[in-house]
């Protein structure tokens, strides 16, 4: 099958830092590559891919000072696309650009899917789902689609890490963990609350966004600062995830908001470490209470469970995440997807007897 991947060109595909959607995006181009597809991948130029790459931009828009109108280049880049498909060089387009694509390629033969990473509950997106109400969507939890029950869902995918990107390490489990980024609706605060309740040391590996600087400078460097039971470690990368993570009692994860999909938890789970979250979003979704995890509604109700992590088998949230959680898994449900949307497309030839 010849299949196009179309990436946002913010961040590099994977990301050089940070970039959830980018490193989804990388990782099932691998796996469709893997399974002996031919692949395409539209990205910025700075990319790294088994697939073709067809570069629109030397690199990554956020990394490129010169850049400050970054839609104009993806209007270029939609364009390209959609020259290519008048050239008939692909089977199936799969676009991870949210609603952009949408009002082009509808208008053209080729059968398309649009995979939404964000969230879907802000008032502004009410008229986009209505007005293209027939375009083919694929959530990334069910948990996603609720505001807007009018898309064309046509299925959830949850999505999946390279199965031996992050495994379980021999350690001592020690602390309690904090992965990704400081944000008000990531909780960090409450992470810290979480901890000191407990007298359990906690250990934060996470970066810091220039427009999050004031939260973290007036809220939690301060509980940082006046806590010794905290270690701000900061960012770091996947070669360290899996000795911090299975050093780990556990992950907390107490967002206040719909998060669509968490990567973290199915990074710790990867490491056979659980997760303690926050019921929000997709987290009831991704963690099977008491195996996995636990899904809890406040700090007091997190740290109520915490004593009750050591008593999980570390081996069976391992098996559990490749059960579920595999990029492989998450590629043969998208070719299903894909084969179903080009099948539906697919003009329908009527058969007429020599009677008629």
């Amino acid at each position: 099958m010849r299949i196009a991947q179309v990436a946002p060109l913010t961040e590099a595909v994977p990301p050089k830092l940070y970039g959830g959607t980018e490193r989804v995006v990388h990782w099932l181009t691998e796996e469709l590559v893997a399974l002996g597809h031919d692949v395409t991948l539209f990205a910025s130029g700075d990319s790294q891919t088994s697939a073709k790459l067809d570069a629109l931009w030397p690199r990554a828009l956020r990394l490129d000072g010169s850049v400050r109108d970054p839609n104009a280049l993806h209007m270029v880049l939609l364009e390209r696309v959609r020259q290519k498909c008048d050239d008939e060089e692909f089977d199936f387009l799969h676009f991870h650009l949210d609603y952009y694509p949408w009002s082009l390629f509808h208008r053209q033969p080729t059968p398309f899917v649009t995979t939404l990473h964000g969230r879907l509950d802000l008032p502004e997106h009410q008229p986009v789902f209505n007005i293209f109400s027939k375009m083919p969507v694929i959530s990334i939890s069910n948990a996603q689609r609720r505001p807007v029950p009018q898309a064309n869902w046509v299925t959830t995918i949850h999505h999946g890490l390279p199965e031996n990107l992050l495994t379980p390490k021999q350690a001592k489990q020690e602390y309690l963990a904090v992965l990704g980024r400081i944000a008000p609706e990531k909780g960090v605060d409450r992470a810290i609350k979480i901890a000191t309740h407990c007298g359990i040391p906690l250990k934060i590996a996470a970066k810091v966004d220039r427009a999050d600087q004031d939260y973290y400078d007036e809220l939690i460097r301060p509980m940082i600062e006046n806590n010794p039971l905290v270690d701000f470690i900061g960012e770091i990368g996947d070669h360290e995830k899996s000795d911090f993570l299975s050093g780990a009692l556990g992950l907390l994860l107490p967002i206040d908001w719909p998060e669509p999909f968490g990567l973290v938890m199915i990074e710790a789970m990867a490491c056979g470490t659980p997760v303690v979250a926050f019921n929000r979003g997709s987290v009831p979704e991704i963690i099977d209470e008491g195996l996995t995890g636990f899904v809890v509604e406040d700090v007091i109700s997190a740290a109520g469970v915490i004593k009750r992590l050591p008593q999980l088998d570390r081996a069976a949230i391992r098996k559990q995440f490749e059960k579920r959680f595999t990029a492989r898994r998450m590629a043969l449900d998208y070719l299903a997807a894909y084969r179903s949307l080009t099948e539906a497309k697919a003009p329908r030839i009527k058969l007429v007897s020599s009677a008629e």
